[in-house]
């Protein structure tokens, strides 16, 4: 038996703390499918919530951005809960497998539409771009491992998982919020010789997403290339 990691040992931590939850929503009729439809449903909120700062307030104004990433913490957490719903309700099934995980990919990417028209509104095209690469090397770690699950190949690895990618958006959209009523949403940091600022307040929001637009689809490119050696093993007679 394969030793468990530090992801997994912190997943049963957070199964203890999120287990009396379960059991009440599962004593108030809630089904797993349920659970997941909310969870796409507060993703189209934090859509929401970022267009609705985008069109309303002023460019240095980043509360929006925090109100967005508590609401993606919170819909993440809707993530673990119909998997637990399912399991201890003894309610899984193979179509609730399926719905679970088209509607991940739908809330992702409805995630990431609110955030890249925020960044192109608010003009930070560059960023925009990395948010971009980010939602597409999102999807390819999730069809890596689902393509490859249809042709016997377990593949699971890799930095990046669905509640990384949370946890990392959801975060540093916080902090970003917390940190503009400190230093202000227009602080910039200049270096003596160099012509332009190298940080600003929303660079709290921006450089956690171009690292995960470059780990992502390392991911993918890694869960690829262990298929590949799987699949080329010579079967066992």
């Amino acid at each position: 038996m394969d030793k468990p990691t530090l992801r997994d040992r912190l997943q049963k931590m957070v199964y203890v703390i999120i287990d009396p939850l379960v059991k009440g929503l599962i004593k108030i009729g809630f089904t797993p499918n349920t659970v997941t439809t909310i969870g796409l449903i507060l993703n189209i909120g934090v859509a929401v919530i970022f267009i609705a700062g985008a069109e309303e307030k002023p460019r240095i104004d980043l509360s929006y951005v925090g109100w967005a990433g508590a609401l993606i913490l919170f819909a993440g957490l809707f993530d673990m809960l119909d998997g637990q719903v399912a399991r201890l309700g003894n309610m899984s099934s193979v179509f609730g497998a399926l719905y679970d995980s088209v509607l991940d990919r739908y809330s992702e990417m409805v995630m990431f539409f609110g955030i890249c028209y925020y960044l192109v509104a608010n003009h930070y095209f560059m960023s925009s771009i990395f948010a971009f690469i980010a939602l597409i090397g999102s999807m390819m770690v999730s069809y890596t491992r689902a393509r490859s699950e249809s042709l016997g190949v377990q593949n699971k690895g890799g930095l990046m998982q669905r509640p990384e990618r949370v946890i990392l958006v959801g975060v540093s959209a916080v902090a970003c919020g917390i940190a503009s009523k400190f230093i202000g949403g227009d602080y910039k940091l200049f270096i003596k010789g160099i012509p332009f600022h190298v940080f600003e307040t929303m660079s709290i929001f921006t450089i956690p997403i171009t690292a995960m637009a470059v780990l992502t689809n390392i991911t993918a490119v890694k869960r690829l290339r262990d298929a590949k050696k799987s699949l080329e093993q010579p079967s066992q007679s």
